[in-house]
């Protein structure tokens, strides 16, 4: 039996200032930290012991990671860092508070920017600073490849190479792995994993800065799964989530 630890990162500024985010490299708040200590303490507490790490080229997935190592005494492990596991962009949004937005325009056209599967934010001109091609840590990814704004389908498509190339390899060579990434990098590996419904998984809501544990068989699919320390209330697994919606449907 295999384990994969998946670990959203911790509060960032711009979450508690409700900004649209996306590829914007915004730090932890202080609570955000603690949320790392705290799965770390969480993670120690069930002596479960990663051998492996992965990150996207985020600073807030980035120090999550740094924070959590470090309180279990393992910053010395080997991370590898993959911008494929950085979170959805969104595009045009990037920056603008999300209240003012749905004001500008209308709650539901936001909604469906946010919680749909497949329809795009407003497309960043590649002149904008905010396109990621004019950031030094992307110089070797092909411009083409590089997004102006995604919907959840292209976050996942995005995602995916990264969990069936270098994760899933780790999983099979017996390694047991800690993804530290974003809500919806996360949100596209527990889709894989528990085979959410495209119409499901944006309804799927990944805690800030607490372990998800998956027991996987022989053939890495999930025997279980479990949230690592308390969790939120309301907040339900990804795979409780799909049942009471399918059955709902």
């Amino acid at each position: 039996m295999s384990q994969l630890i998946l670990l959203r990162h911790g509060e960032s500024s711009w979450n508690r200032s409700n900004l649209f985010t996306g590829w914007t490299d915004v730090d932890l708040t202080d609570t955000g930290r603690q949320q790392a200590a705290d799965a770390a303490a969480a993670l120690t507490a069930e002596a479960l012991v990663p051998d492996l790490c992965f990150t996207s080229v985020q600073i807030r997935a980035i120090r999550t990671l740094w924070i959590t190592l470090d309180g279990m005494e393992l910053a010395w492990l080997p991370v590898v860092r993959d911008w494929r596991l950085n979170e959805r962009h969104y595009g045009a949004l990037q920056g603008f508070d999300k209240a003012e937005m749905a004001e500008l325009a209308g709650d539901e056209q936001v909604h469906e920017w946010r919680r749909s599967w497949d329809v795009r934010p407003p497309q960043l001109d590649p002149e904008d600073p905010r396109f990621p091609g004019h950031d030094p840590r992307y110089a070797e990814v092909p411009r083409k490849r590089l997004p102006r704004g995604e919907s959840l389908q292209d976050t996942v498509s995005r995602m995916k190479p990264a969990w069936v190339g270098p994760v899933m390899q780790a999983l099979k060579k017996g390694r047991t792995p800690l993804v530290s990434a974003h809500g919806n990098s996360i949100r596209g590996m527990v889709k894989i994993l528990d085979g959410i419904a495209d119409a499901v998984i944006p309804h799927v809501e990944i805690p800030v800065g607490v372990p998800l544990l998956y027991d996987l068989d022989e053939e890495l699919r999930p025997r279980s799964s479990r949230y690592i320390g308390p969790v939120p209330d309301g907040v339900e697994l990804p795979r409780d989530i799909a049942r009471r919606m399918d059955g709902n449907g």
